[in-house]
């Protein structure tokens, strides 16, 4: 049984609910309602979530085994973790600022299941149960997430586009008021190259565009503590970047984990959020 473990770690920047708790607004008490999107880290993907208010940071550590493959399937066991740090955004990255303390966290273990139907069609399905705890206010909430995906090759060799569309699931429950919510999502997207290659040593390197337009059933509401709530059903994304034929990156004693397989950037827009993306992996 072949078995791999891969990380990849995203400096990001979120504009959670959870984190808006900025240095200059007293903490919540525990009376009033916990805000949790940090629930929904995983999820939501990584980037610098701007709205009107404030900003903050989350590092995603998507760790994975594969348990199980063959020629046709492969089941993976998803470990990832969301670190989430307030008062911390895009600027501060320049200057080599590092957050002083971890806001909040969440783990959310699970199942992942590829069928690999034929050579251009795979069909995906997950399943996460996990937990997470915002510091902020000493709450934690339960988190549940399952989703089904189709990745179909279409037939352009010069372009090799692949359309991707995902469904998927998420929700939570608090331990502060007993508050829940959820949110479920249709996403469809394209991703696909220039025509064109470069050789960088012995790396062939890729430059590929892709969009893709995300709607949320559920309303997502992104809490502003100093004004409005920023409520959305729906987001726009354009980006790009470049593949490598093989990943790049540092082995830690013959591990390979560090490395990446991508590396691009994006820009996302729908409903008063804008969102950049630092990307390192495929993006949809």
């Amino acid at each position: 049984m072949a078995k791999y473990c891969k990380v990849i770690t995203t400096v990001t920047a979120l504009q959670y609910s959870a984190m808006s708790a900025a240095q200059d607004i007293p903490e919540a008490p525990i009376s009033s309602p916990d805000a949790s999107h940090y629930a929904f880290a995983n999820y939501l993907g990584s980037g610098i979530y701007r709205t009107s208010g404030q900003s903050a940071a989350v590092a995603n550590i998507p760790i994975s085994f594969a348990i199980d493959q063959a020629e046709d399937h492969l089941v993976k066991l998803r470990l990832p973790i969301s670190l989430g740090f307030f008062d911390y955004s895009f600027n501060d990255l320049p200057g080599g600022q590092l957050p002083k303390s971890v806001g909040t966290i969440t783990f959310t273990p699970g199942v992942e299941y590829h069928w690999f139907v034929d050579e251009r069609l795979t069909l995906e399905s997950y399943l996460d149960m996990g937990y997470g705890y915002n510091f902020s206010n000493e709450s934690n909430v339960g988190i549940m997430s399952f989703g089904i995906s189709s990745l179909y090759q279409i037939d352009i060799p010069t372009y090799s586009p692949t359309w991707v569309n995902r469904l998927y699931f998420a929700g939570y429950r608090s331990s502060l008021n007993d508050s829940a919510e959820s949110y479920s999502v249709l996403q469809s997207g394209l991703d696909f190259g220039l025509g064109t290659s470069w050789l960088w040593e012995d790396i062939e390197v890729e430059p590929r565009l892709f969009f893709a337009g995300r709607w949320f059933f559920d309303n997502l509401t992104f809490v502003n503590p100093v004004g409005a709530d920023v409520v959305t059903n729906h987001t726009y994304e354009v980006g790009a970047t470049l593949k490598f034929s093989k990943p790049i990156g540092y082995d830690v004693f013959g591990w390979d984990g560090l490395k990446i397989d991508r590396l691009g950037v994006s820009y996302q827009v729908g409903g008063g959020l804008q969102v950049w993306r630092l990307i390192f992996e495929f993006p949809l």
